[in-house]
């Protein structure tokens, strides 16, 4: 959890209330426990492996791992902005000041500190996030239930109290787009394969969730605050709800949660940059890269990273972005994990994620009537809180899509395979069961030098 955190959850309240708040939390929470149900099946199909695209890469091939290392790395990459981007406007809206001189050294400390510790480090800056996460959440509620004077008249005025059109809506939205998107995050499985042992990492999972949950539901909770306080109203921007409260407070408090919230966000981005290392060399360049050539590279994505985040919209937005991108794709991937699909290929993954984001396209052009409106529902540039079904529906159209497409990927596939096997006079094996490598085989394919090694040798097929 980042500073963004503090935006986006108030922001919530604001816009669909208690039931809101309620189910973004859950939402958030519940969705950790996938990483413990799924880490141990992952590592005993793939015991190499230490991130999701290495099972991808021995199951689907090397095409569809490309593909998956890619969309990784853009998911950390919008996270990377969506984090610099909040604690920019953290300083902005608590000190008037501007967040880029801040934003500099928070790129420039973690960026050296992560290029000398690697992983280590960020493990270490993982447990003082938590620290300060509840060192903040503690402060703020004992301080802002001290300060702040509710007016009662307000409460119910305000409906926030009250299910909505929005609320509804997330019961499905938030679970799909938070669940999907997680396997996204290397950081998340790094941490889910690093564990000694399955029951161990049930316990981490399990102790990390409830904290979280109520983290969320207290920063969320701020919102509703806010609105009830009367320092904004629903109709107003709830992303500043949590700083609008803080203003009410006395300076130290207001300097505390300054520091706490440029620790937090420091955590947070040397784990997306420590991420972005792993995943860049492992899934893209199969660790034959010499690494400090790609942690060069990520000191270069940093540069345009620092310039969308000072012009970023939305915080909630830009995560809203990468989870339409992983509901589309994640449904198709995980198909394969069941060995009654063992006739799913990589072909079917790459054509159904592809295919699910332009389902979402022709959705958006249909219901609004527009093709713009159509792209621009892929971007989800109205928001979740537009009063219609365009991002509801864009949510569904992602995975249906997806699945729908995969399956049209499928037919075309056996049918050029059933030509090519009747033209050829060979055995039609396109619905073969996948069969291991040999050690030889895989030796020779995996073609490793003496310092270099890969970690994945069985390469699945991928047409």
């Amino acid at each position: 959890m980042g500073s963004g955190i503090l935006f986006s959850y108030p922001q919530l309240g604001v816009l669909a209330g208690v039931q809101g708040v309620v189910v973004y939390a859950i939402a958030s929470a519940c969705p950790l426990l996938i990483f413990a149900a799924l880490a141990p099946i992952i590592r005993r199909k793939c015991p190499e492996g230490f991130v999701l695209t290495e099972w991808t890469r021995q199951r689907y091939g090397i095409v569809t791992a490309l593909y998956l290392g890619a969309l990784t790395l853009l998911t950390l990459f919008l996270y990377m902005v969506a984090e610099l981007s909040a604690i920019g406007q953290v300083v902005e809206a608590l000190t008037g000041l501007d967040g880029l001189p801040v934003v500099i050294v928070e790129c420039v400390v973690t960026t050296v500190y992560t290029s000398l510790g690697g992983f280590k480090i960020s493990f270490i800056t993982d447990n003082i996030q938590g620290a300060m996460i509840c060192a903040l959440i503690i402060i703020a509620t004992i301080t802002i239930g001290a300060k702040t004077e509710i007016k009662p008249e307000l409460i119910a005025e305000s409906g926030l109290l009250d299910a909505s059109l929005v609320g509804w809506q997330l019961v499905y939205i938030l679970p799909v787009a938070v669940l999907t998107n997680d396997f996204f995050l290397a950081n998340f499985w790094l941490r889910a394969f690093a564990s000694r042992t399955d029951k161990d990492l049930w316990i981490g999972v399990s102790v990390a969730m409830v904290v979280i949950l109520i983290v969320l539901t207290l920063v969320g909770c701020t919102g509703l605050i806010a609105v009830w306080a009367g320092t904004l109203t629903p109709e107003d921007d709830g992303s500043v709800a949590f700083f609008l409260l803080l203003e009410q407070l006395p300076n130290w408090v207001v300097g505390v949660v300054i520091v706490m919230s440029v620790c937090l966000s420091t955590a947070a981005f040397d784990s997306l940059q420590s991420a972005m290392v792993s995943s860049a060399s492992n899934d893209i360049f199969r660790n034959r890269l010499n690494v400090w050539y790609i942690r060069a590279g990520v000191v270069l994505i940093i540069f345009p990273v620092v310039v969308l985040a000072l012009k970023a919209p939305s915080i909630l937005q830009i995560y809203l972005i990468s989870d339409l991108l992983s509901a589309a794709t994640i449904p198709v991937l995980m198909l394969g994990l069941s060995e009654r699909f063992y006739w799913w290929r990589g072909f079917e993954v790459l054509v159904g994620g592809l295919g699910g984001i332009l389902t979402v396209f022709i959705f958006g052009t249909i219901y609004y009537g527009d093709a713009q409106l159509g792209g621009e529902l892929i971007l989800l540039e109205q928001g979740l809180y537009t009063g219609d079904w365009g991002a509801f529906g864009a949510f569904v159209a992602a995975p249906v899509g997806g699945l729908i497409w995969g399956f049209i990927a499928l037919a075309f596939r056996l049918a050029v395979q059933f030509v090519l096997a009747k033209v050829r006079g060979t055995r039609f094996d396109g619905l073969d069961y996948p069969t291991t490598m040999p050690a030889e085989d895989a030796s020779i394919l995996a073609d490793t030098s003496d310092e270099v090694t890969t970690t994945t040798k069985v390469v699945g097929k991928f047409f």
